[in-house]
């Protein structure tokens, strides 16, 4: 893994160019439980099939949206806590976080059997929704440099997006960015059968773009994020999100670390690329 910073590494990160084994092997049980760091076995795993694999030319990039194009996790935090605190559950600060990376089906239900929210799940994701389109129609904090660097990748790569947001946030955010032109296929967690990190939403949408997940690349910020494009078998570009860092372990099987969008440039995509 390499990082790229313009600073000391300020966290543990161990070389190795990870990757993950087949689809359904990364992950079991139910996804409120088996989201926390991969396990040695799993790592040790991915060391091994790294020297295996992301062979020959790069045939896509697919980028994750909240945190890496969008500064909209702190948005999500907000809602889902104003939530909690209208109908009387019970947030902690730890939950947000918990629930990154999480399908809308996954973290409502997390919301109502975790946070004590006391309407059903689907009633708990179509307010959440609501909520999120009210805040993102006054103003969507685009992340500096992502109109750049998505224009540029994109004259280069069909790229994709992999998010975990509902389809209808998704549609909301790439319509007001402007940014919906340059993707040719977009896939919502919620879409697939399991959200990150298990692989599922990365291999959809490789499958959409015709590509081979082991020769496509993923921009990814959150801990569950590049723990689902390292499962799916994507060289996997981490870019760190200051609000909800992710954590050492998932940082190791990132192949390579940026400090921000700026350093995101077709060599670091495919370092081949002249």
């Amino acid at each position: 893994m390499t990082r790229i910073s313009h600073d000391p590494p300020t966290r543990p990160v161990t070389p190795n160019g990870p990757t993950g084994p087949p689809a359904g092997d990364r992950r079991t049980g139910d996804p409120l439980v088996d989201s926390g760091p991969a396990s040695h076995a799993q790592h040790e795993v991915g060391v091994e099939r790294s020297r295996r694999r992301r062979m020959g030319v790069t045939e896509a990039v697919v980028f994750d949206l909240d945190g890496v194009l969008v500064d909209t996790e702190p948005v999500w935090a907000e809602v889902r806590e104003a939530l909690v605190a209208d109908v009387g559950g019970r947030w902690h600060g730890g939950a947000h976080a918990e629930m990154m990376g999480m399908s809308a089906p996954e973290w409502s239900r997390y919301m109502h059997e975790r946070l004590g929210v006391p309407l059903a799940p689907q009633q708990i994701s179509d307010d959440i929704v609501r909520r999120l389109a009210t805040r993102y129609e006054a103003g969507l904090p685009l992340l500096p440099g992502a109109e750049g660097v998505v224009a540029d990748l994109a004259a280069r790569w069909p790229l994709g997006l992999a998010s975990s947001s509902n389809r209808p946030v998704i549609d909301l955010v790439l319509e007001r960015t402007g940014l919906g032109r340059f993707f040719r296929a977009t896939v919502s967690s919620e879409e697939v059968p399991r959200g990150k990190p298990a692989p599922d939403v990365y291999l959809e949408v490789t499958r959409r773009l015709g590509a081979d997940p082991r020769r496509s690349t993923a921009v990814e910020d959150s801990s569950n994020g590049i723990r689902s494009a390292n499962a799916a078998g994507l060289r996997v570009v981490a870019v760190p999100n200051p609000s909800y860092p992710a954590d050492a372990q998932a940082l190791a099987l990132a192949d390579i670390v940026l400090t921000s969008l700026d350093e995101l440039h077709a060599t670091v995509v495919a370092p081949n690329t002249t």
